[in-house]
């Protein structure tokens, strides 16, 4: 067994969506049901399912967003409920699926926000970043391609490049883990790959653990150690991509029938409709 502990170790999860934190607790609908898994240090999950199966309320949960209702989560062997907000964003970046932002920062002072868990609390004032987090901050904009808009609002950017400093700024942050809903959601394909590339890079030569969300059954099915496919709030299967997707996960999951085989080059399963008849 190895000595280091594992990223994230889950035990019987559970959350419901609008139960009162204070005063007697009402019912509310359960978004995760005794949920167990671990997330090993340096790999990337991706958590896979449909609609309301319970994948972004988890990737809250592991970012400490939302406190958890039943069971526990450990992040490197510490109980994230005991830990400081700070404590846990040196650790675990963030990136959520659309972010409204609401003031015209740039994208250097967006990307920059990422440095915040690691000042001072003397210089916690914005505006007060030093050499190395201006580095940080260049490096990470450089690995997502949106140096070039440095100086240009987050507001006259596409959305594909607000999504890029948004990951940037997660990459600032240095983190361990890095935890995305949908990284690929509104980009188009070129840095749908690019962003892909990115994260194996990083997880390959940093160690940085990942957990992704994606409704995309072929980007994880090439890019992910293992994968987790949930359903209604439960994990339905675990396991490396072989392991998870078969026609009979799929349908099972999906309620459809689709095409399983295997991709001409990596070897790895592929998914494909099975057409018009």
């Amino acid at each position: 067994m190895s000595p280091n502990p594992p990223a994230y170790c889950v035990r019987e999860l559970g959350y419901r969506y609008g139960m009162r934190r204070h005063g007697p607790a009402r019912e509310g609908e359960w978004s995760l049901r005794n949920v167990s898994f671990e997330v090993r240090d340096g790999e990337i999950l991706g958590l896979l399912g449909p609609n309301g199966s319970g994948k972004t309320s988890l990737l809250k949960l592991l970012g400490k967003i939302m406190p958890p209702e039943t069971g526990s989560i450990e992040l490197f062997g510490s109980d994230v409920t005991g830990m400081r907000q700070d404590v846990v964003a040196r650790l675990v970046a963030f990136v959520p699926q659309e972010q409204q932002q609401i003031f015209p920062f740039s994208i250097m002072e967006t990307v920059l926000m990422g440095r915040f868990p690691h000042r001072a609390r003397g210089r916690l004032a914005f505006g007060w970043e030093g050499e190395s987090d201006l580095r940080m901050a260049q490096d990470a904009m450089k690995e997502m391609d949106v140096l070039h808009l440095a100086d240009r609002s987050i507001h006259d950017v596409s959305s594909g490049e607000r999504q890029r400093a948004i990951i940037a700024r997660a990459l600032a942050q240095q983190p361990r883990v890095l935890l995305l809903d949908e990284p690929t959601a509104f980009l188009d394909l070129n840095h749908q790959v690019e962003i892909c590339r990115i994260l194996r890079k990083l997880n390959d030569e940093r160690g940085l653990a990942v957990v992704l969300v994606s409704h995309d059954l072929n980007m994880a099915s090439q890019y992910c150690d293992r994968i987790m496919l949930m359903e209604n709030g439960s994990l339905f299967q675990i396991g490396t991509p072989d392991d998870v997707i078969t026609p009979e996960a799929l349908s099972a999951v999906y309620h459809c029938d689709v095409l399983v085989d295997r991709h001409p080059i990596s070897g790895l399963p592929r998914v494909t409709l099975p057409g018009r008849h």
